[in-house]
């Protein structure tokens, strides 16, 4: 288990294209920690903006009636894949994982695989 600077630091070093990530707490939208990388994005504001679109997503599933959970969200833009896994385990209830890509250099499917394997190993 790692704790949460080791677990982005380990996640901008293993998903190629990455540019940035936080750890985010969508109850408050305060980022409980963030490693910057070659983007130059400020993650404060990505959490608290993103905080909006998890708790978006949550409610409009819960209006549908869907009893399903959230793997990943992903927004797509013209230079950038941003994505947000909402953790799962007990520990991580109410957090979310964040993380920008350079879309040039990202492979999508892959960066997906590592975030799920590096939630597993966080701590909380």
């Amino acid at each position: 288990m790692a704790d949460v600077d080791t677990t982005l630091r380990l996640a901008m070093t293993t998903v190629e294209g990455a540019i940035g990530a936080a750890l985010v707490d969508y109850n408050s939208g305060m980022a409980l920690g963030t490693v910057d990388g070659p983007g130059g994005l400020d993650l404060t504001v990505a959490a608290a903006g993103n905080t909006d679109v998890v708790r978006a997503k949550m409610r409009t599933m819960e209006m549908l009636g869907l009893n399903d959970g959230i793997e990943d969200i992903l927004i797509t833009l013209s230079s950038q894949y941003h994505m947000i896994r909402p953790l799962t385990g007990r520990s991580g209830k109410g957090l979310f994982l964040y993380m920008a890509l350079d879309k040039r250099r990202a492979n999508l499917a892959m960066a997906r695989h590592q975030l799920a394997r590096i939630e597993a190993d966080l701590e909380v």
